[in-house]
């Protein structure tokens, strides 16, 4: 089970009223929960109703973008430190874990990567890597952490690495890729990176045989806390969005996570 605080359960079963006609729950979602919530949402639908309009992005974009003023119900970040500002600022309840990732890397297979060669493989001069965007997009934050372990066990790994990291993606500026398409596979498919570490987690339930995803070895292990908030009332959507916060801590929304690669 995943551990909970009291606080904000007991704010979301408070703020539960009867469903009525209303405008979609606008829910605001790290990239990488596209493949697990899209499912849900629809799901969520079936069972409720309750209309649900879903903005996927990389979190640290989606966090300025609230900042900024534009209208969200519900935040799911890839990290806890976006919703916690949130509620520090007083614009979102306490924030909580709703599901877990840790990180991977995925290679083009003529890379023959282990998590046995893992580091000398990402230290070799020839070998082009992909990262997420840090700032931007925590999947950056937490490739700048690996390199950071990195460090400690090689001396210069942690600079080298950050040097030759290419930020293909979750940036505002990140090279752009054919609609339609799945970024990271896009990048490593036309070469412009031969490893990407990213999430264990996937877009698709199935996966793609085209490249190898392989598990860090414990020594460098990432992982990596998603936090979900309910931002303050300003809609009439508010109490819908209660509900559909509340969905994705049930077991069956948890079930779905895990299908897709996530952990609890």
């Amino acid at each position: 089970m995943l551990p909970l605080t009291l606080l904000p359960l007991t704010l979301l079963a408070m703020a539960i009223t009867p469903a009525k006609a209303q405008d979609p729950v606008k829910v605001f979602a790290a990239g990488s929960l596209t493949g697990p919530l899209t499912v849900l949402a629809k799901q969520f639908e079936a069972d409720t109703g309750l209309p649900v309009a879903m903005v996927f992005g990389p979190s640290g974009l989606l966090l300025e973008r609230i900042e900024q003023g534009e209208h969200a119900d519900v935040f799911a970040s890839a990290n806890m430190a976006h919703p916690q500002q949130l509620a520090r600022e007083g614009k979102a309840i306490p924030a909580l874990v709703f599901t877990r990732n840790r990180l991977c890397v995925l290679a083009r297979p003529e890379l023959q990567l282990s998590s046995e060669n893992m580091l000398a493989k990402l230290l070799d001069p020839s070998v082009k890597i992909g990262t997420s965007t840090p700032k931007a997009d925590p999947g950056g934050d937490y490739a700048w952490l690996l390199f950071a372990k990195a460090g400690k066990l090689q001396p210069g790994a942690k600079e080298l690495l950050e040097n030759k990291a290419r930020q293909l993606v979750g940036g505002k500026n990140s090279p752009p890729v054919p609609a339609g398409q799945d970024a990271v596979k896009y990048f490593l498919e036309h070469k412009q990176a031969d490893a990407f570490i990213g999430y264990c987690s996937s877009r698709q339930t199935v996966p793609d045989a085209r490249f190898t995803k392989v598990e860090l070895p414990a020594e460098l292990a990432i992982s990596a806390d998603f936090g979900l908030t309910v931002l303050n009332p300003n809609t009439g959507s508010h109490d819908a969005a209660y509900r559909f916060a509340l969905f994705l801590l049930s077991p069956q929304a948890q079930q779905i996570f895990v299908n897709y690669g996530f952990s609890k």
